[in-house]
């Protein structure tokens, strides 16, 4: 799956949200200062062609949904912002992002104890 743009994400974003809708719908729930509505139905023919959202036609007009869902994207973008970034190397990204997001000791005890659970459930696997 190919990465998205900023903008095909916000459209991606509103559709997660919605389940399905018309150009409209879309508009009408895309932040001020809206798009013209030909760049909405621009950016959704785009995502169509990537094979992220499909239509259901109704008369004239499509009615459009998302073909993947908000999770399998974002496990997508991950691999790729992990793979891009940090060379697949999630001890690489764990040193960074503790060492540079300036986390709270509470922050860190949280993220201590999902890692030990896991730990955990792994052993028992």
């Amino acid at each position: 799956m190919n990465q998205l743009t900023k903008a095909e994400e916000q459209i991606m974003q509103v559709l997660w949200d919605l389940k399905k809708g018309y150009i409209k719908d879309l508009l009408d729930k895309l932040p001020n200062p809206k798009p013209a509505y030909n760049t909405v139905s621009t950016i959704v023919r785009i995502l169509e062609k990537k094979g992220v959202i499909g239509y259901t036609a109704i008369g004239k007009a499509h009615e459009y949904f998302p073909l993947i869902t908000k999770k399998q994207y974002r496990l997508n973008y991950f691999k790729n912002f992990l793979d891009n970034y940090f060379g697949n190397n999630y001890l690489a990204l764990t040193s960074f992002f503790t060492k540079e997001s300036d986390l709270s000791v509470n922050e860190l005890e949280e993220i201590k104890k999902l890692i030990e659970d896991e730990i955990e459930l792994k052993k028992l696997n």
